[in-house]
């Protein structure tokens, strides 16, 4: 067998190696596709959104459709924002400047419901604007601190079951999901998440009333506590 002869054997036994390879790992996918690993958790998603029903993400087993003239089972940001909080098994702490948004303060009470643990924390003064849910969802039993600083709690943010984060500018109300340009970022990426927990307790431990009862009556005068 010639030099050349041989240079083209090895040739064609090293491009069908690598086509081997590639239809393996084709089928290797095809058939175990939650076997590859992609990282943490990463999504980004924009605001306005397009209008859209959301009936099928809090009855999925309803056996009589929506008779509701909106677009039906279509994927937006919003229906998007939904499912990563109805996915919450867990727990959910949610720090949030104003929450005015019928559908998102429905998915809060949808997993206090189903059992799941919810911490909420918000702005004192938006506690009281036009529509808010804040006292809807006190009224279920879900814990709620406002923070009444000097000075806004102006966060948007939540952890569901304390893995994964939901943060942007995008606040919880009507306006900000179908005319504002906002956004979102969900990630599981524990750099990330693990500050916002943080920070939440943080928050939330300055925030409980009982501190700043306590707070309160150490700065009366001695003569005023008597």
């Amino acid at each position: 067998m010639s030099v050349v002869q041989m240079v083209k054997i090895v040739g064609l036994g090293a491009v069908a190696l690598t086509l081997s390879v590639e239809w393996l790992g084709w089928l290797f996918c095809r058939l175990w596709p939650r076997k590859i690993s992609r990282g943490p958790l990463k999504e980004v998603f924009f605001f306005p959104t397009k209008v859209a029903c959301t009936e099928r993400l809090f009855t999925p087993n309803s056996p009589f459709p929506c008779p509701c003239p909106l677009p039906h089972n279509i994927n937006t940001s919003f229906t998007r924002l939904l499912v990563h909080i109805l996915s919450a098994s867990s727990s959910l702490d949610l720090c949030v400047f104003a929450f005015t948004n019928l559908d998102l303060s429905r998915a809060v009470l949808a997993l206090h419901t189903r059992g799941i643990p919810i911490r909420i924390l918000t702005d004192m003064d938006y506690t009281l604007i036009t529509g808010s849910q804040i006292g809807a969802i006190r009224r279920a039993g879900i814990c709620v601190r406002c923070d009444s600083g000097a000075v806004h709690m102006h966060h948007k943010f939540a952890v569901v079951d304390g893995r994964r984060l939901i943060t942007g500018s995008l606040n919880w109300t009507l306006t900000a999901i179908q005319s504002n340009k906002e956004n979102i970022l969900v990630t599981e990426e524990p750099d990330l998440v693990l500050p916002f927990i943080s920070e939440f307790q943080r928050l939330w431990d300055v925030n409980d009333p009982a501190r700043r009862h306590l707070l309160s009556i150490a700065e009366k005068p001695a003569s005023l506590v008597l």
